[in-house]
């Protein structure tokens, strides 16, 4: 039986289709040249001496033959009545702006990605086949790589914001599951007994301190890394949310959705609190009595769409976003108004022009969060074994470590190395040995406690970039 089987089918041709529709339909391109997003061009050197009521002056060569020497640059007054034109981003345009194929190629990898895994999803429900590797969470992998990947800044602040977060995620890996119901220890150590009983039978050594220690080191320098990669597009939120939210000035209904889609991450972090969500729903206080309102698995399954569902909600939103971030250039013409003096022409130019040319990063910053947080997410219902609610859910079990012998079976077969057989049943044993150690208990400790990360470095990050935007940037 093959290892993947039909998915495997099912990813190439996906793969394949990613390549050739690139050309003729991208999501990311449609984001950027739907309509709905405008661009301000930047005023030529003719138009800006006329609002200033003088001539062009004469180019280089003729000031050399009329003797004039003087190369200084052109310069209007600041303050001439300048109104900038808008049209809308077509597809033409955007081939200029930097690191638009980076841009387009990593969203659709993420859009394509969601693809399989929904109908890995679909596939498990109808045919349930249990030999097969998922091969929906490769992709969910590869994408949740690609969105750490992605992200970037200024290294000085980085480096801050990675040792602050360093910092908090060792308070938080000691807060007891009482409060914080990640399940981290529970799965941590419920690997560390499969490990113990699997390398026994191997005849290796095994020592159980040096690897907690060691784990969770390596789990602490990783959260510090997600919070670093994190703090622009944190930063980059905060400054838009608030420019979105003067673009939809009038518009109450807007208005409360930036507000909500501004606020998911705290609605995601409080998800995990369990005085406050599950406690509160499983045993809601009635009078002087209490009542279940759900049962565990059914808490489980509606954590799992309320964080999707703000995910969507984020996404619908870009657009918002986005042309906030495209008015940033007549504030700016608005701003040099009120100034005296003089200015290049060449640096009006360009501060508007870049501007524009950067709109892939942001997208990028808001973008990547929002697929991290997704596809952890998804990640978290496949490898922990939840259910969207839509048919039961699996209890998480812990096999007996029985996977060695399959392993040695593999091997014994495959003497020549030409036996395809022989090699797949080598696959699946090792597979088989790491269901075996990486128990469903496990991945749901440690995906609850990234997604839950991933979501309160947005919080942390973007309160700090409100705070920078109203009250340290203005002064």
């Amino acid at each position: 039986m093959a290892v993947m089987g039909v998915q495997l089918v099912v990813s190439l041709l996906m793969a394949s289709i990613m390549q050739k529709m690139a050309p003729h339909f991208s999501f990311a391109r449609w984001i950027l040249c739907n309509g709905r997003l405008y661009r301000f061009r930047h005023p030529s050197e003719e138009e800006l001496f006329a609002l200033a009521g003088k001539q062009k002056p004469k180019g280089r060569r003729e000031r050399r033959l009329n003797g004039v020497t003087d190369d200084k640059p052109s310069s209007v007054p600041r303050d001439i009545d300048l109104q900038l034109e808008s049209s809308p981003i077509t597809a033409v345009d955007a081939l200029v702006l930097r690191y638009f194929l980076e841009y387009q190629w990593y969203v659709d990898f993420a859009m394509y990605s969601t693809f399989v895994y929904l109908f890995t999803e679909g596939y498990y429900c109808l045919v349930d086949p249990r030999k097969e590797a998922n091969i929906g969470i490769l992709w969910c992998l590869l994408t949740v790589f690609f969105s750490i990947s992605e992200e970037g800044g200024e290294r000085s602040v980085c480096l801050s914001f990675a040792f602050f977060f360093l910092l908090v995620a060792m308070v938080v890996l000691v807060i007891r599951d009482d409060y914080l119901e990640f399940g981290l220890d529970a799965g941590l150590t419920n690997v560390y007994d499969n490990l113990e009983v699997f390398l026994k039978e191997q005849a290796w050594d095994w020592t159980i301190p040096v690897t907690k220690l060691s784990l969770k080191l390596a789990l602490v320098a990783f959260c510090s890394f997600i919070g670093a990669c994190l703090t622009f597009p944190g930063l980059r939120l905060a400054q838009t949310h608030l420019d979105a939210l003067q673009l939809a000035a009038g518009r109450p209904m807007i208005q409360l959705l930036l507000h909500v889609s501004f606020l998911a991450p705290v609605i995601t972090v409080l998800l995990w609190v369990k005085p406050i969500s599950r406690d509160l729903l499983l045993h809601a206080p009635m009078g002087k009595e209490t009542r279940q309102i759900m049962s565990d698995a059914a808490y489980n399954s509606f954590r799992l769409w309320v964080i999707v569902a703000l995910c969507l909600l984020r996404l619908a939103t870009i657009h918002l976003h986005l042309q906030a971030y495209l008015n940033l250039a007549p504030r700016w013409v608005e701003q040099m108004k009120r100034e005296a003096g003089r200015i290049s022409v060449l640096e009006i130019q360009q501060r508007i022009t870049r501007v524009y040319c950067y709109v892939t990063v942001v997208s990028l910053q808001y973008l990547g969060p929002i697929i991290l947080t997704l596809h952890c997410t998804l990640l978290l219902k496949t490898l922990g074994e939840y259910s969207w609610g839509l048919y039961p859910e699996p209890a998480p079990m812990s096999p007996a470590v029985d996977a060695a012998p399959l392993v040695r079976a593999g091997l014994s077969t495959d003497a020549g190395g030409e036996d395809i057989q022989a090699t797949v049943e080598q696959i699946t044993g090792v597979l088989g040995a790491l269901g075996t150690v990486f128990t469903p208990l496990f991945y749901r400790g440690l995906l609850s406690f990234l997604t839950w990360w991933v979501a309160a470095c947005q919080i942390v990050s973007s309160l700090f970039g409100l705070y920078f935007h109203q009250y340290l940037a203005a002064s």
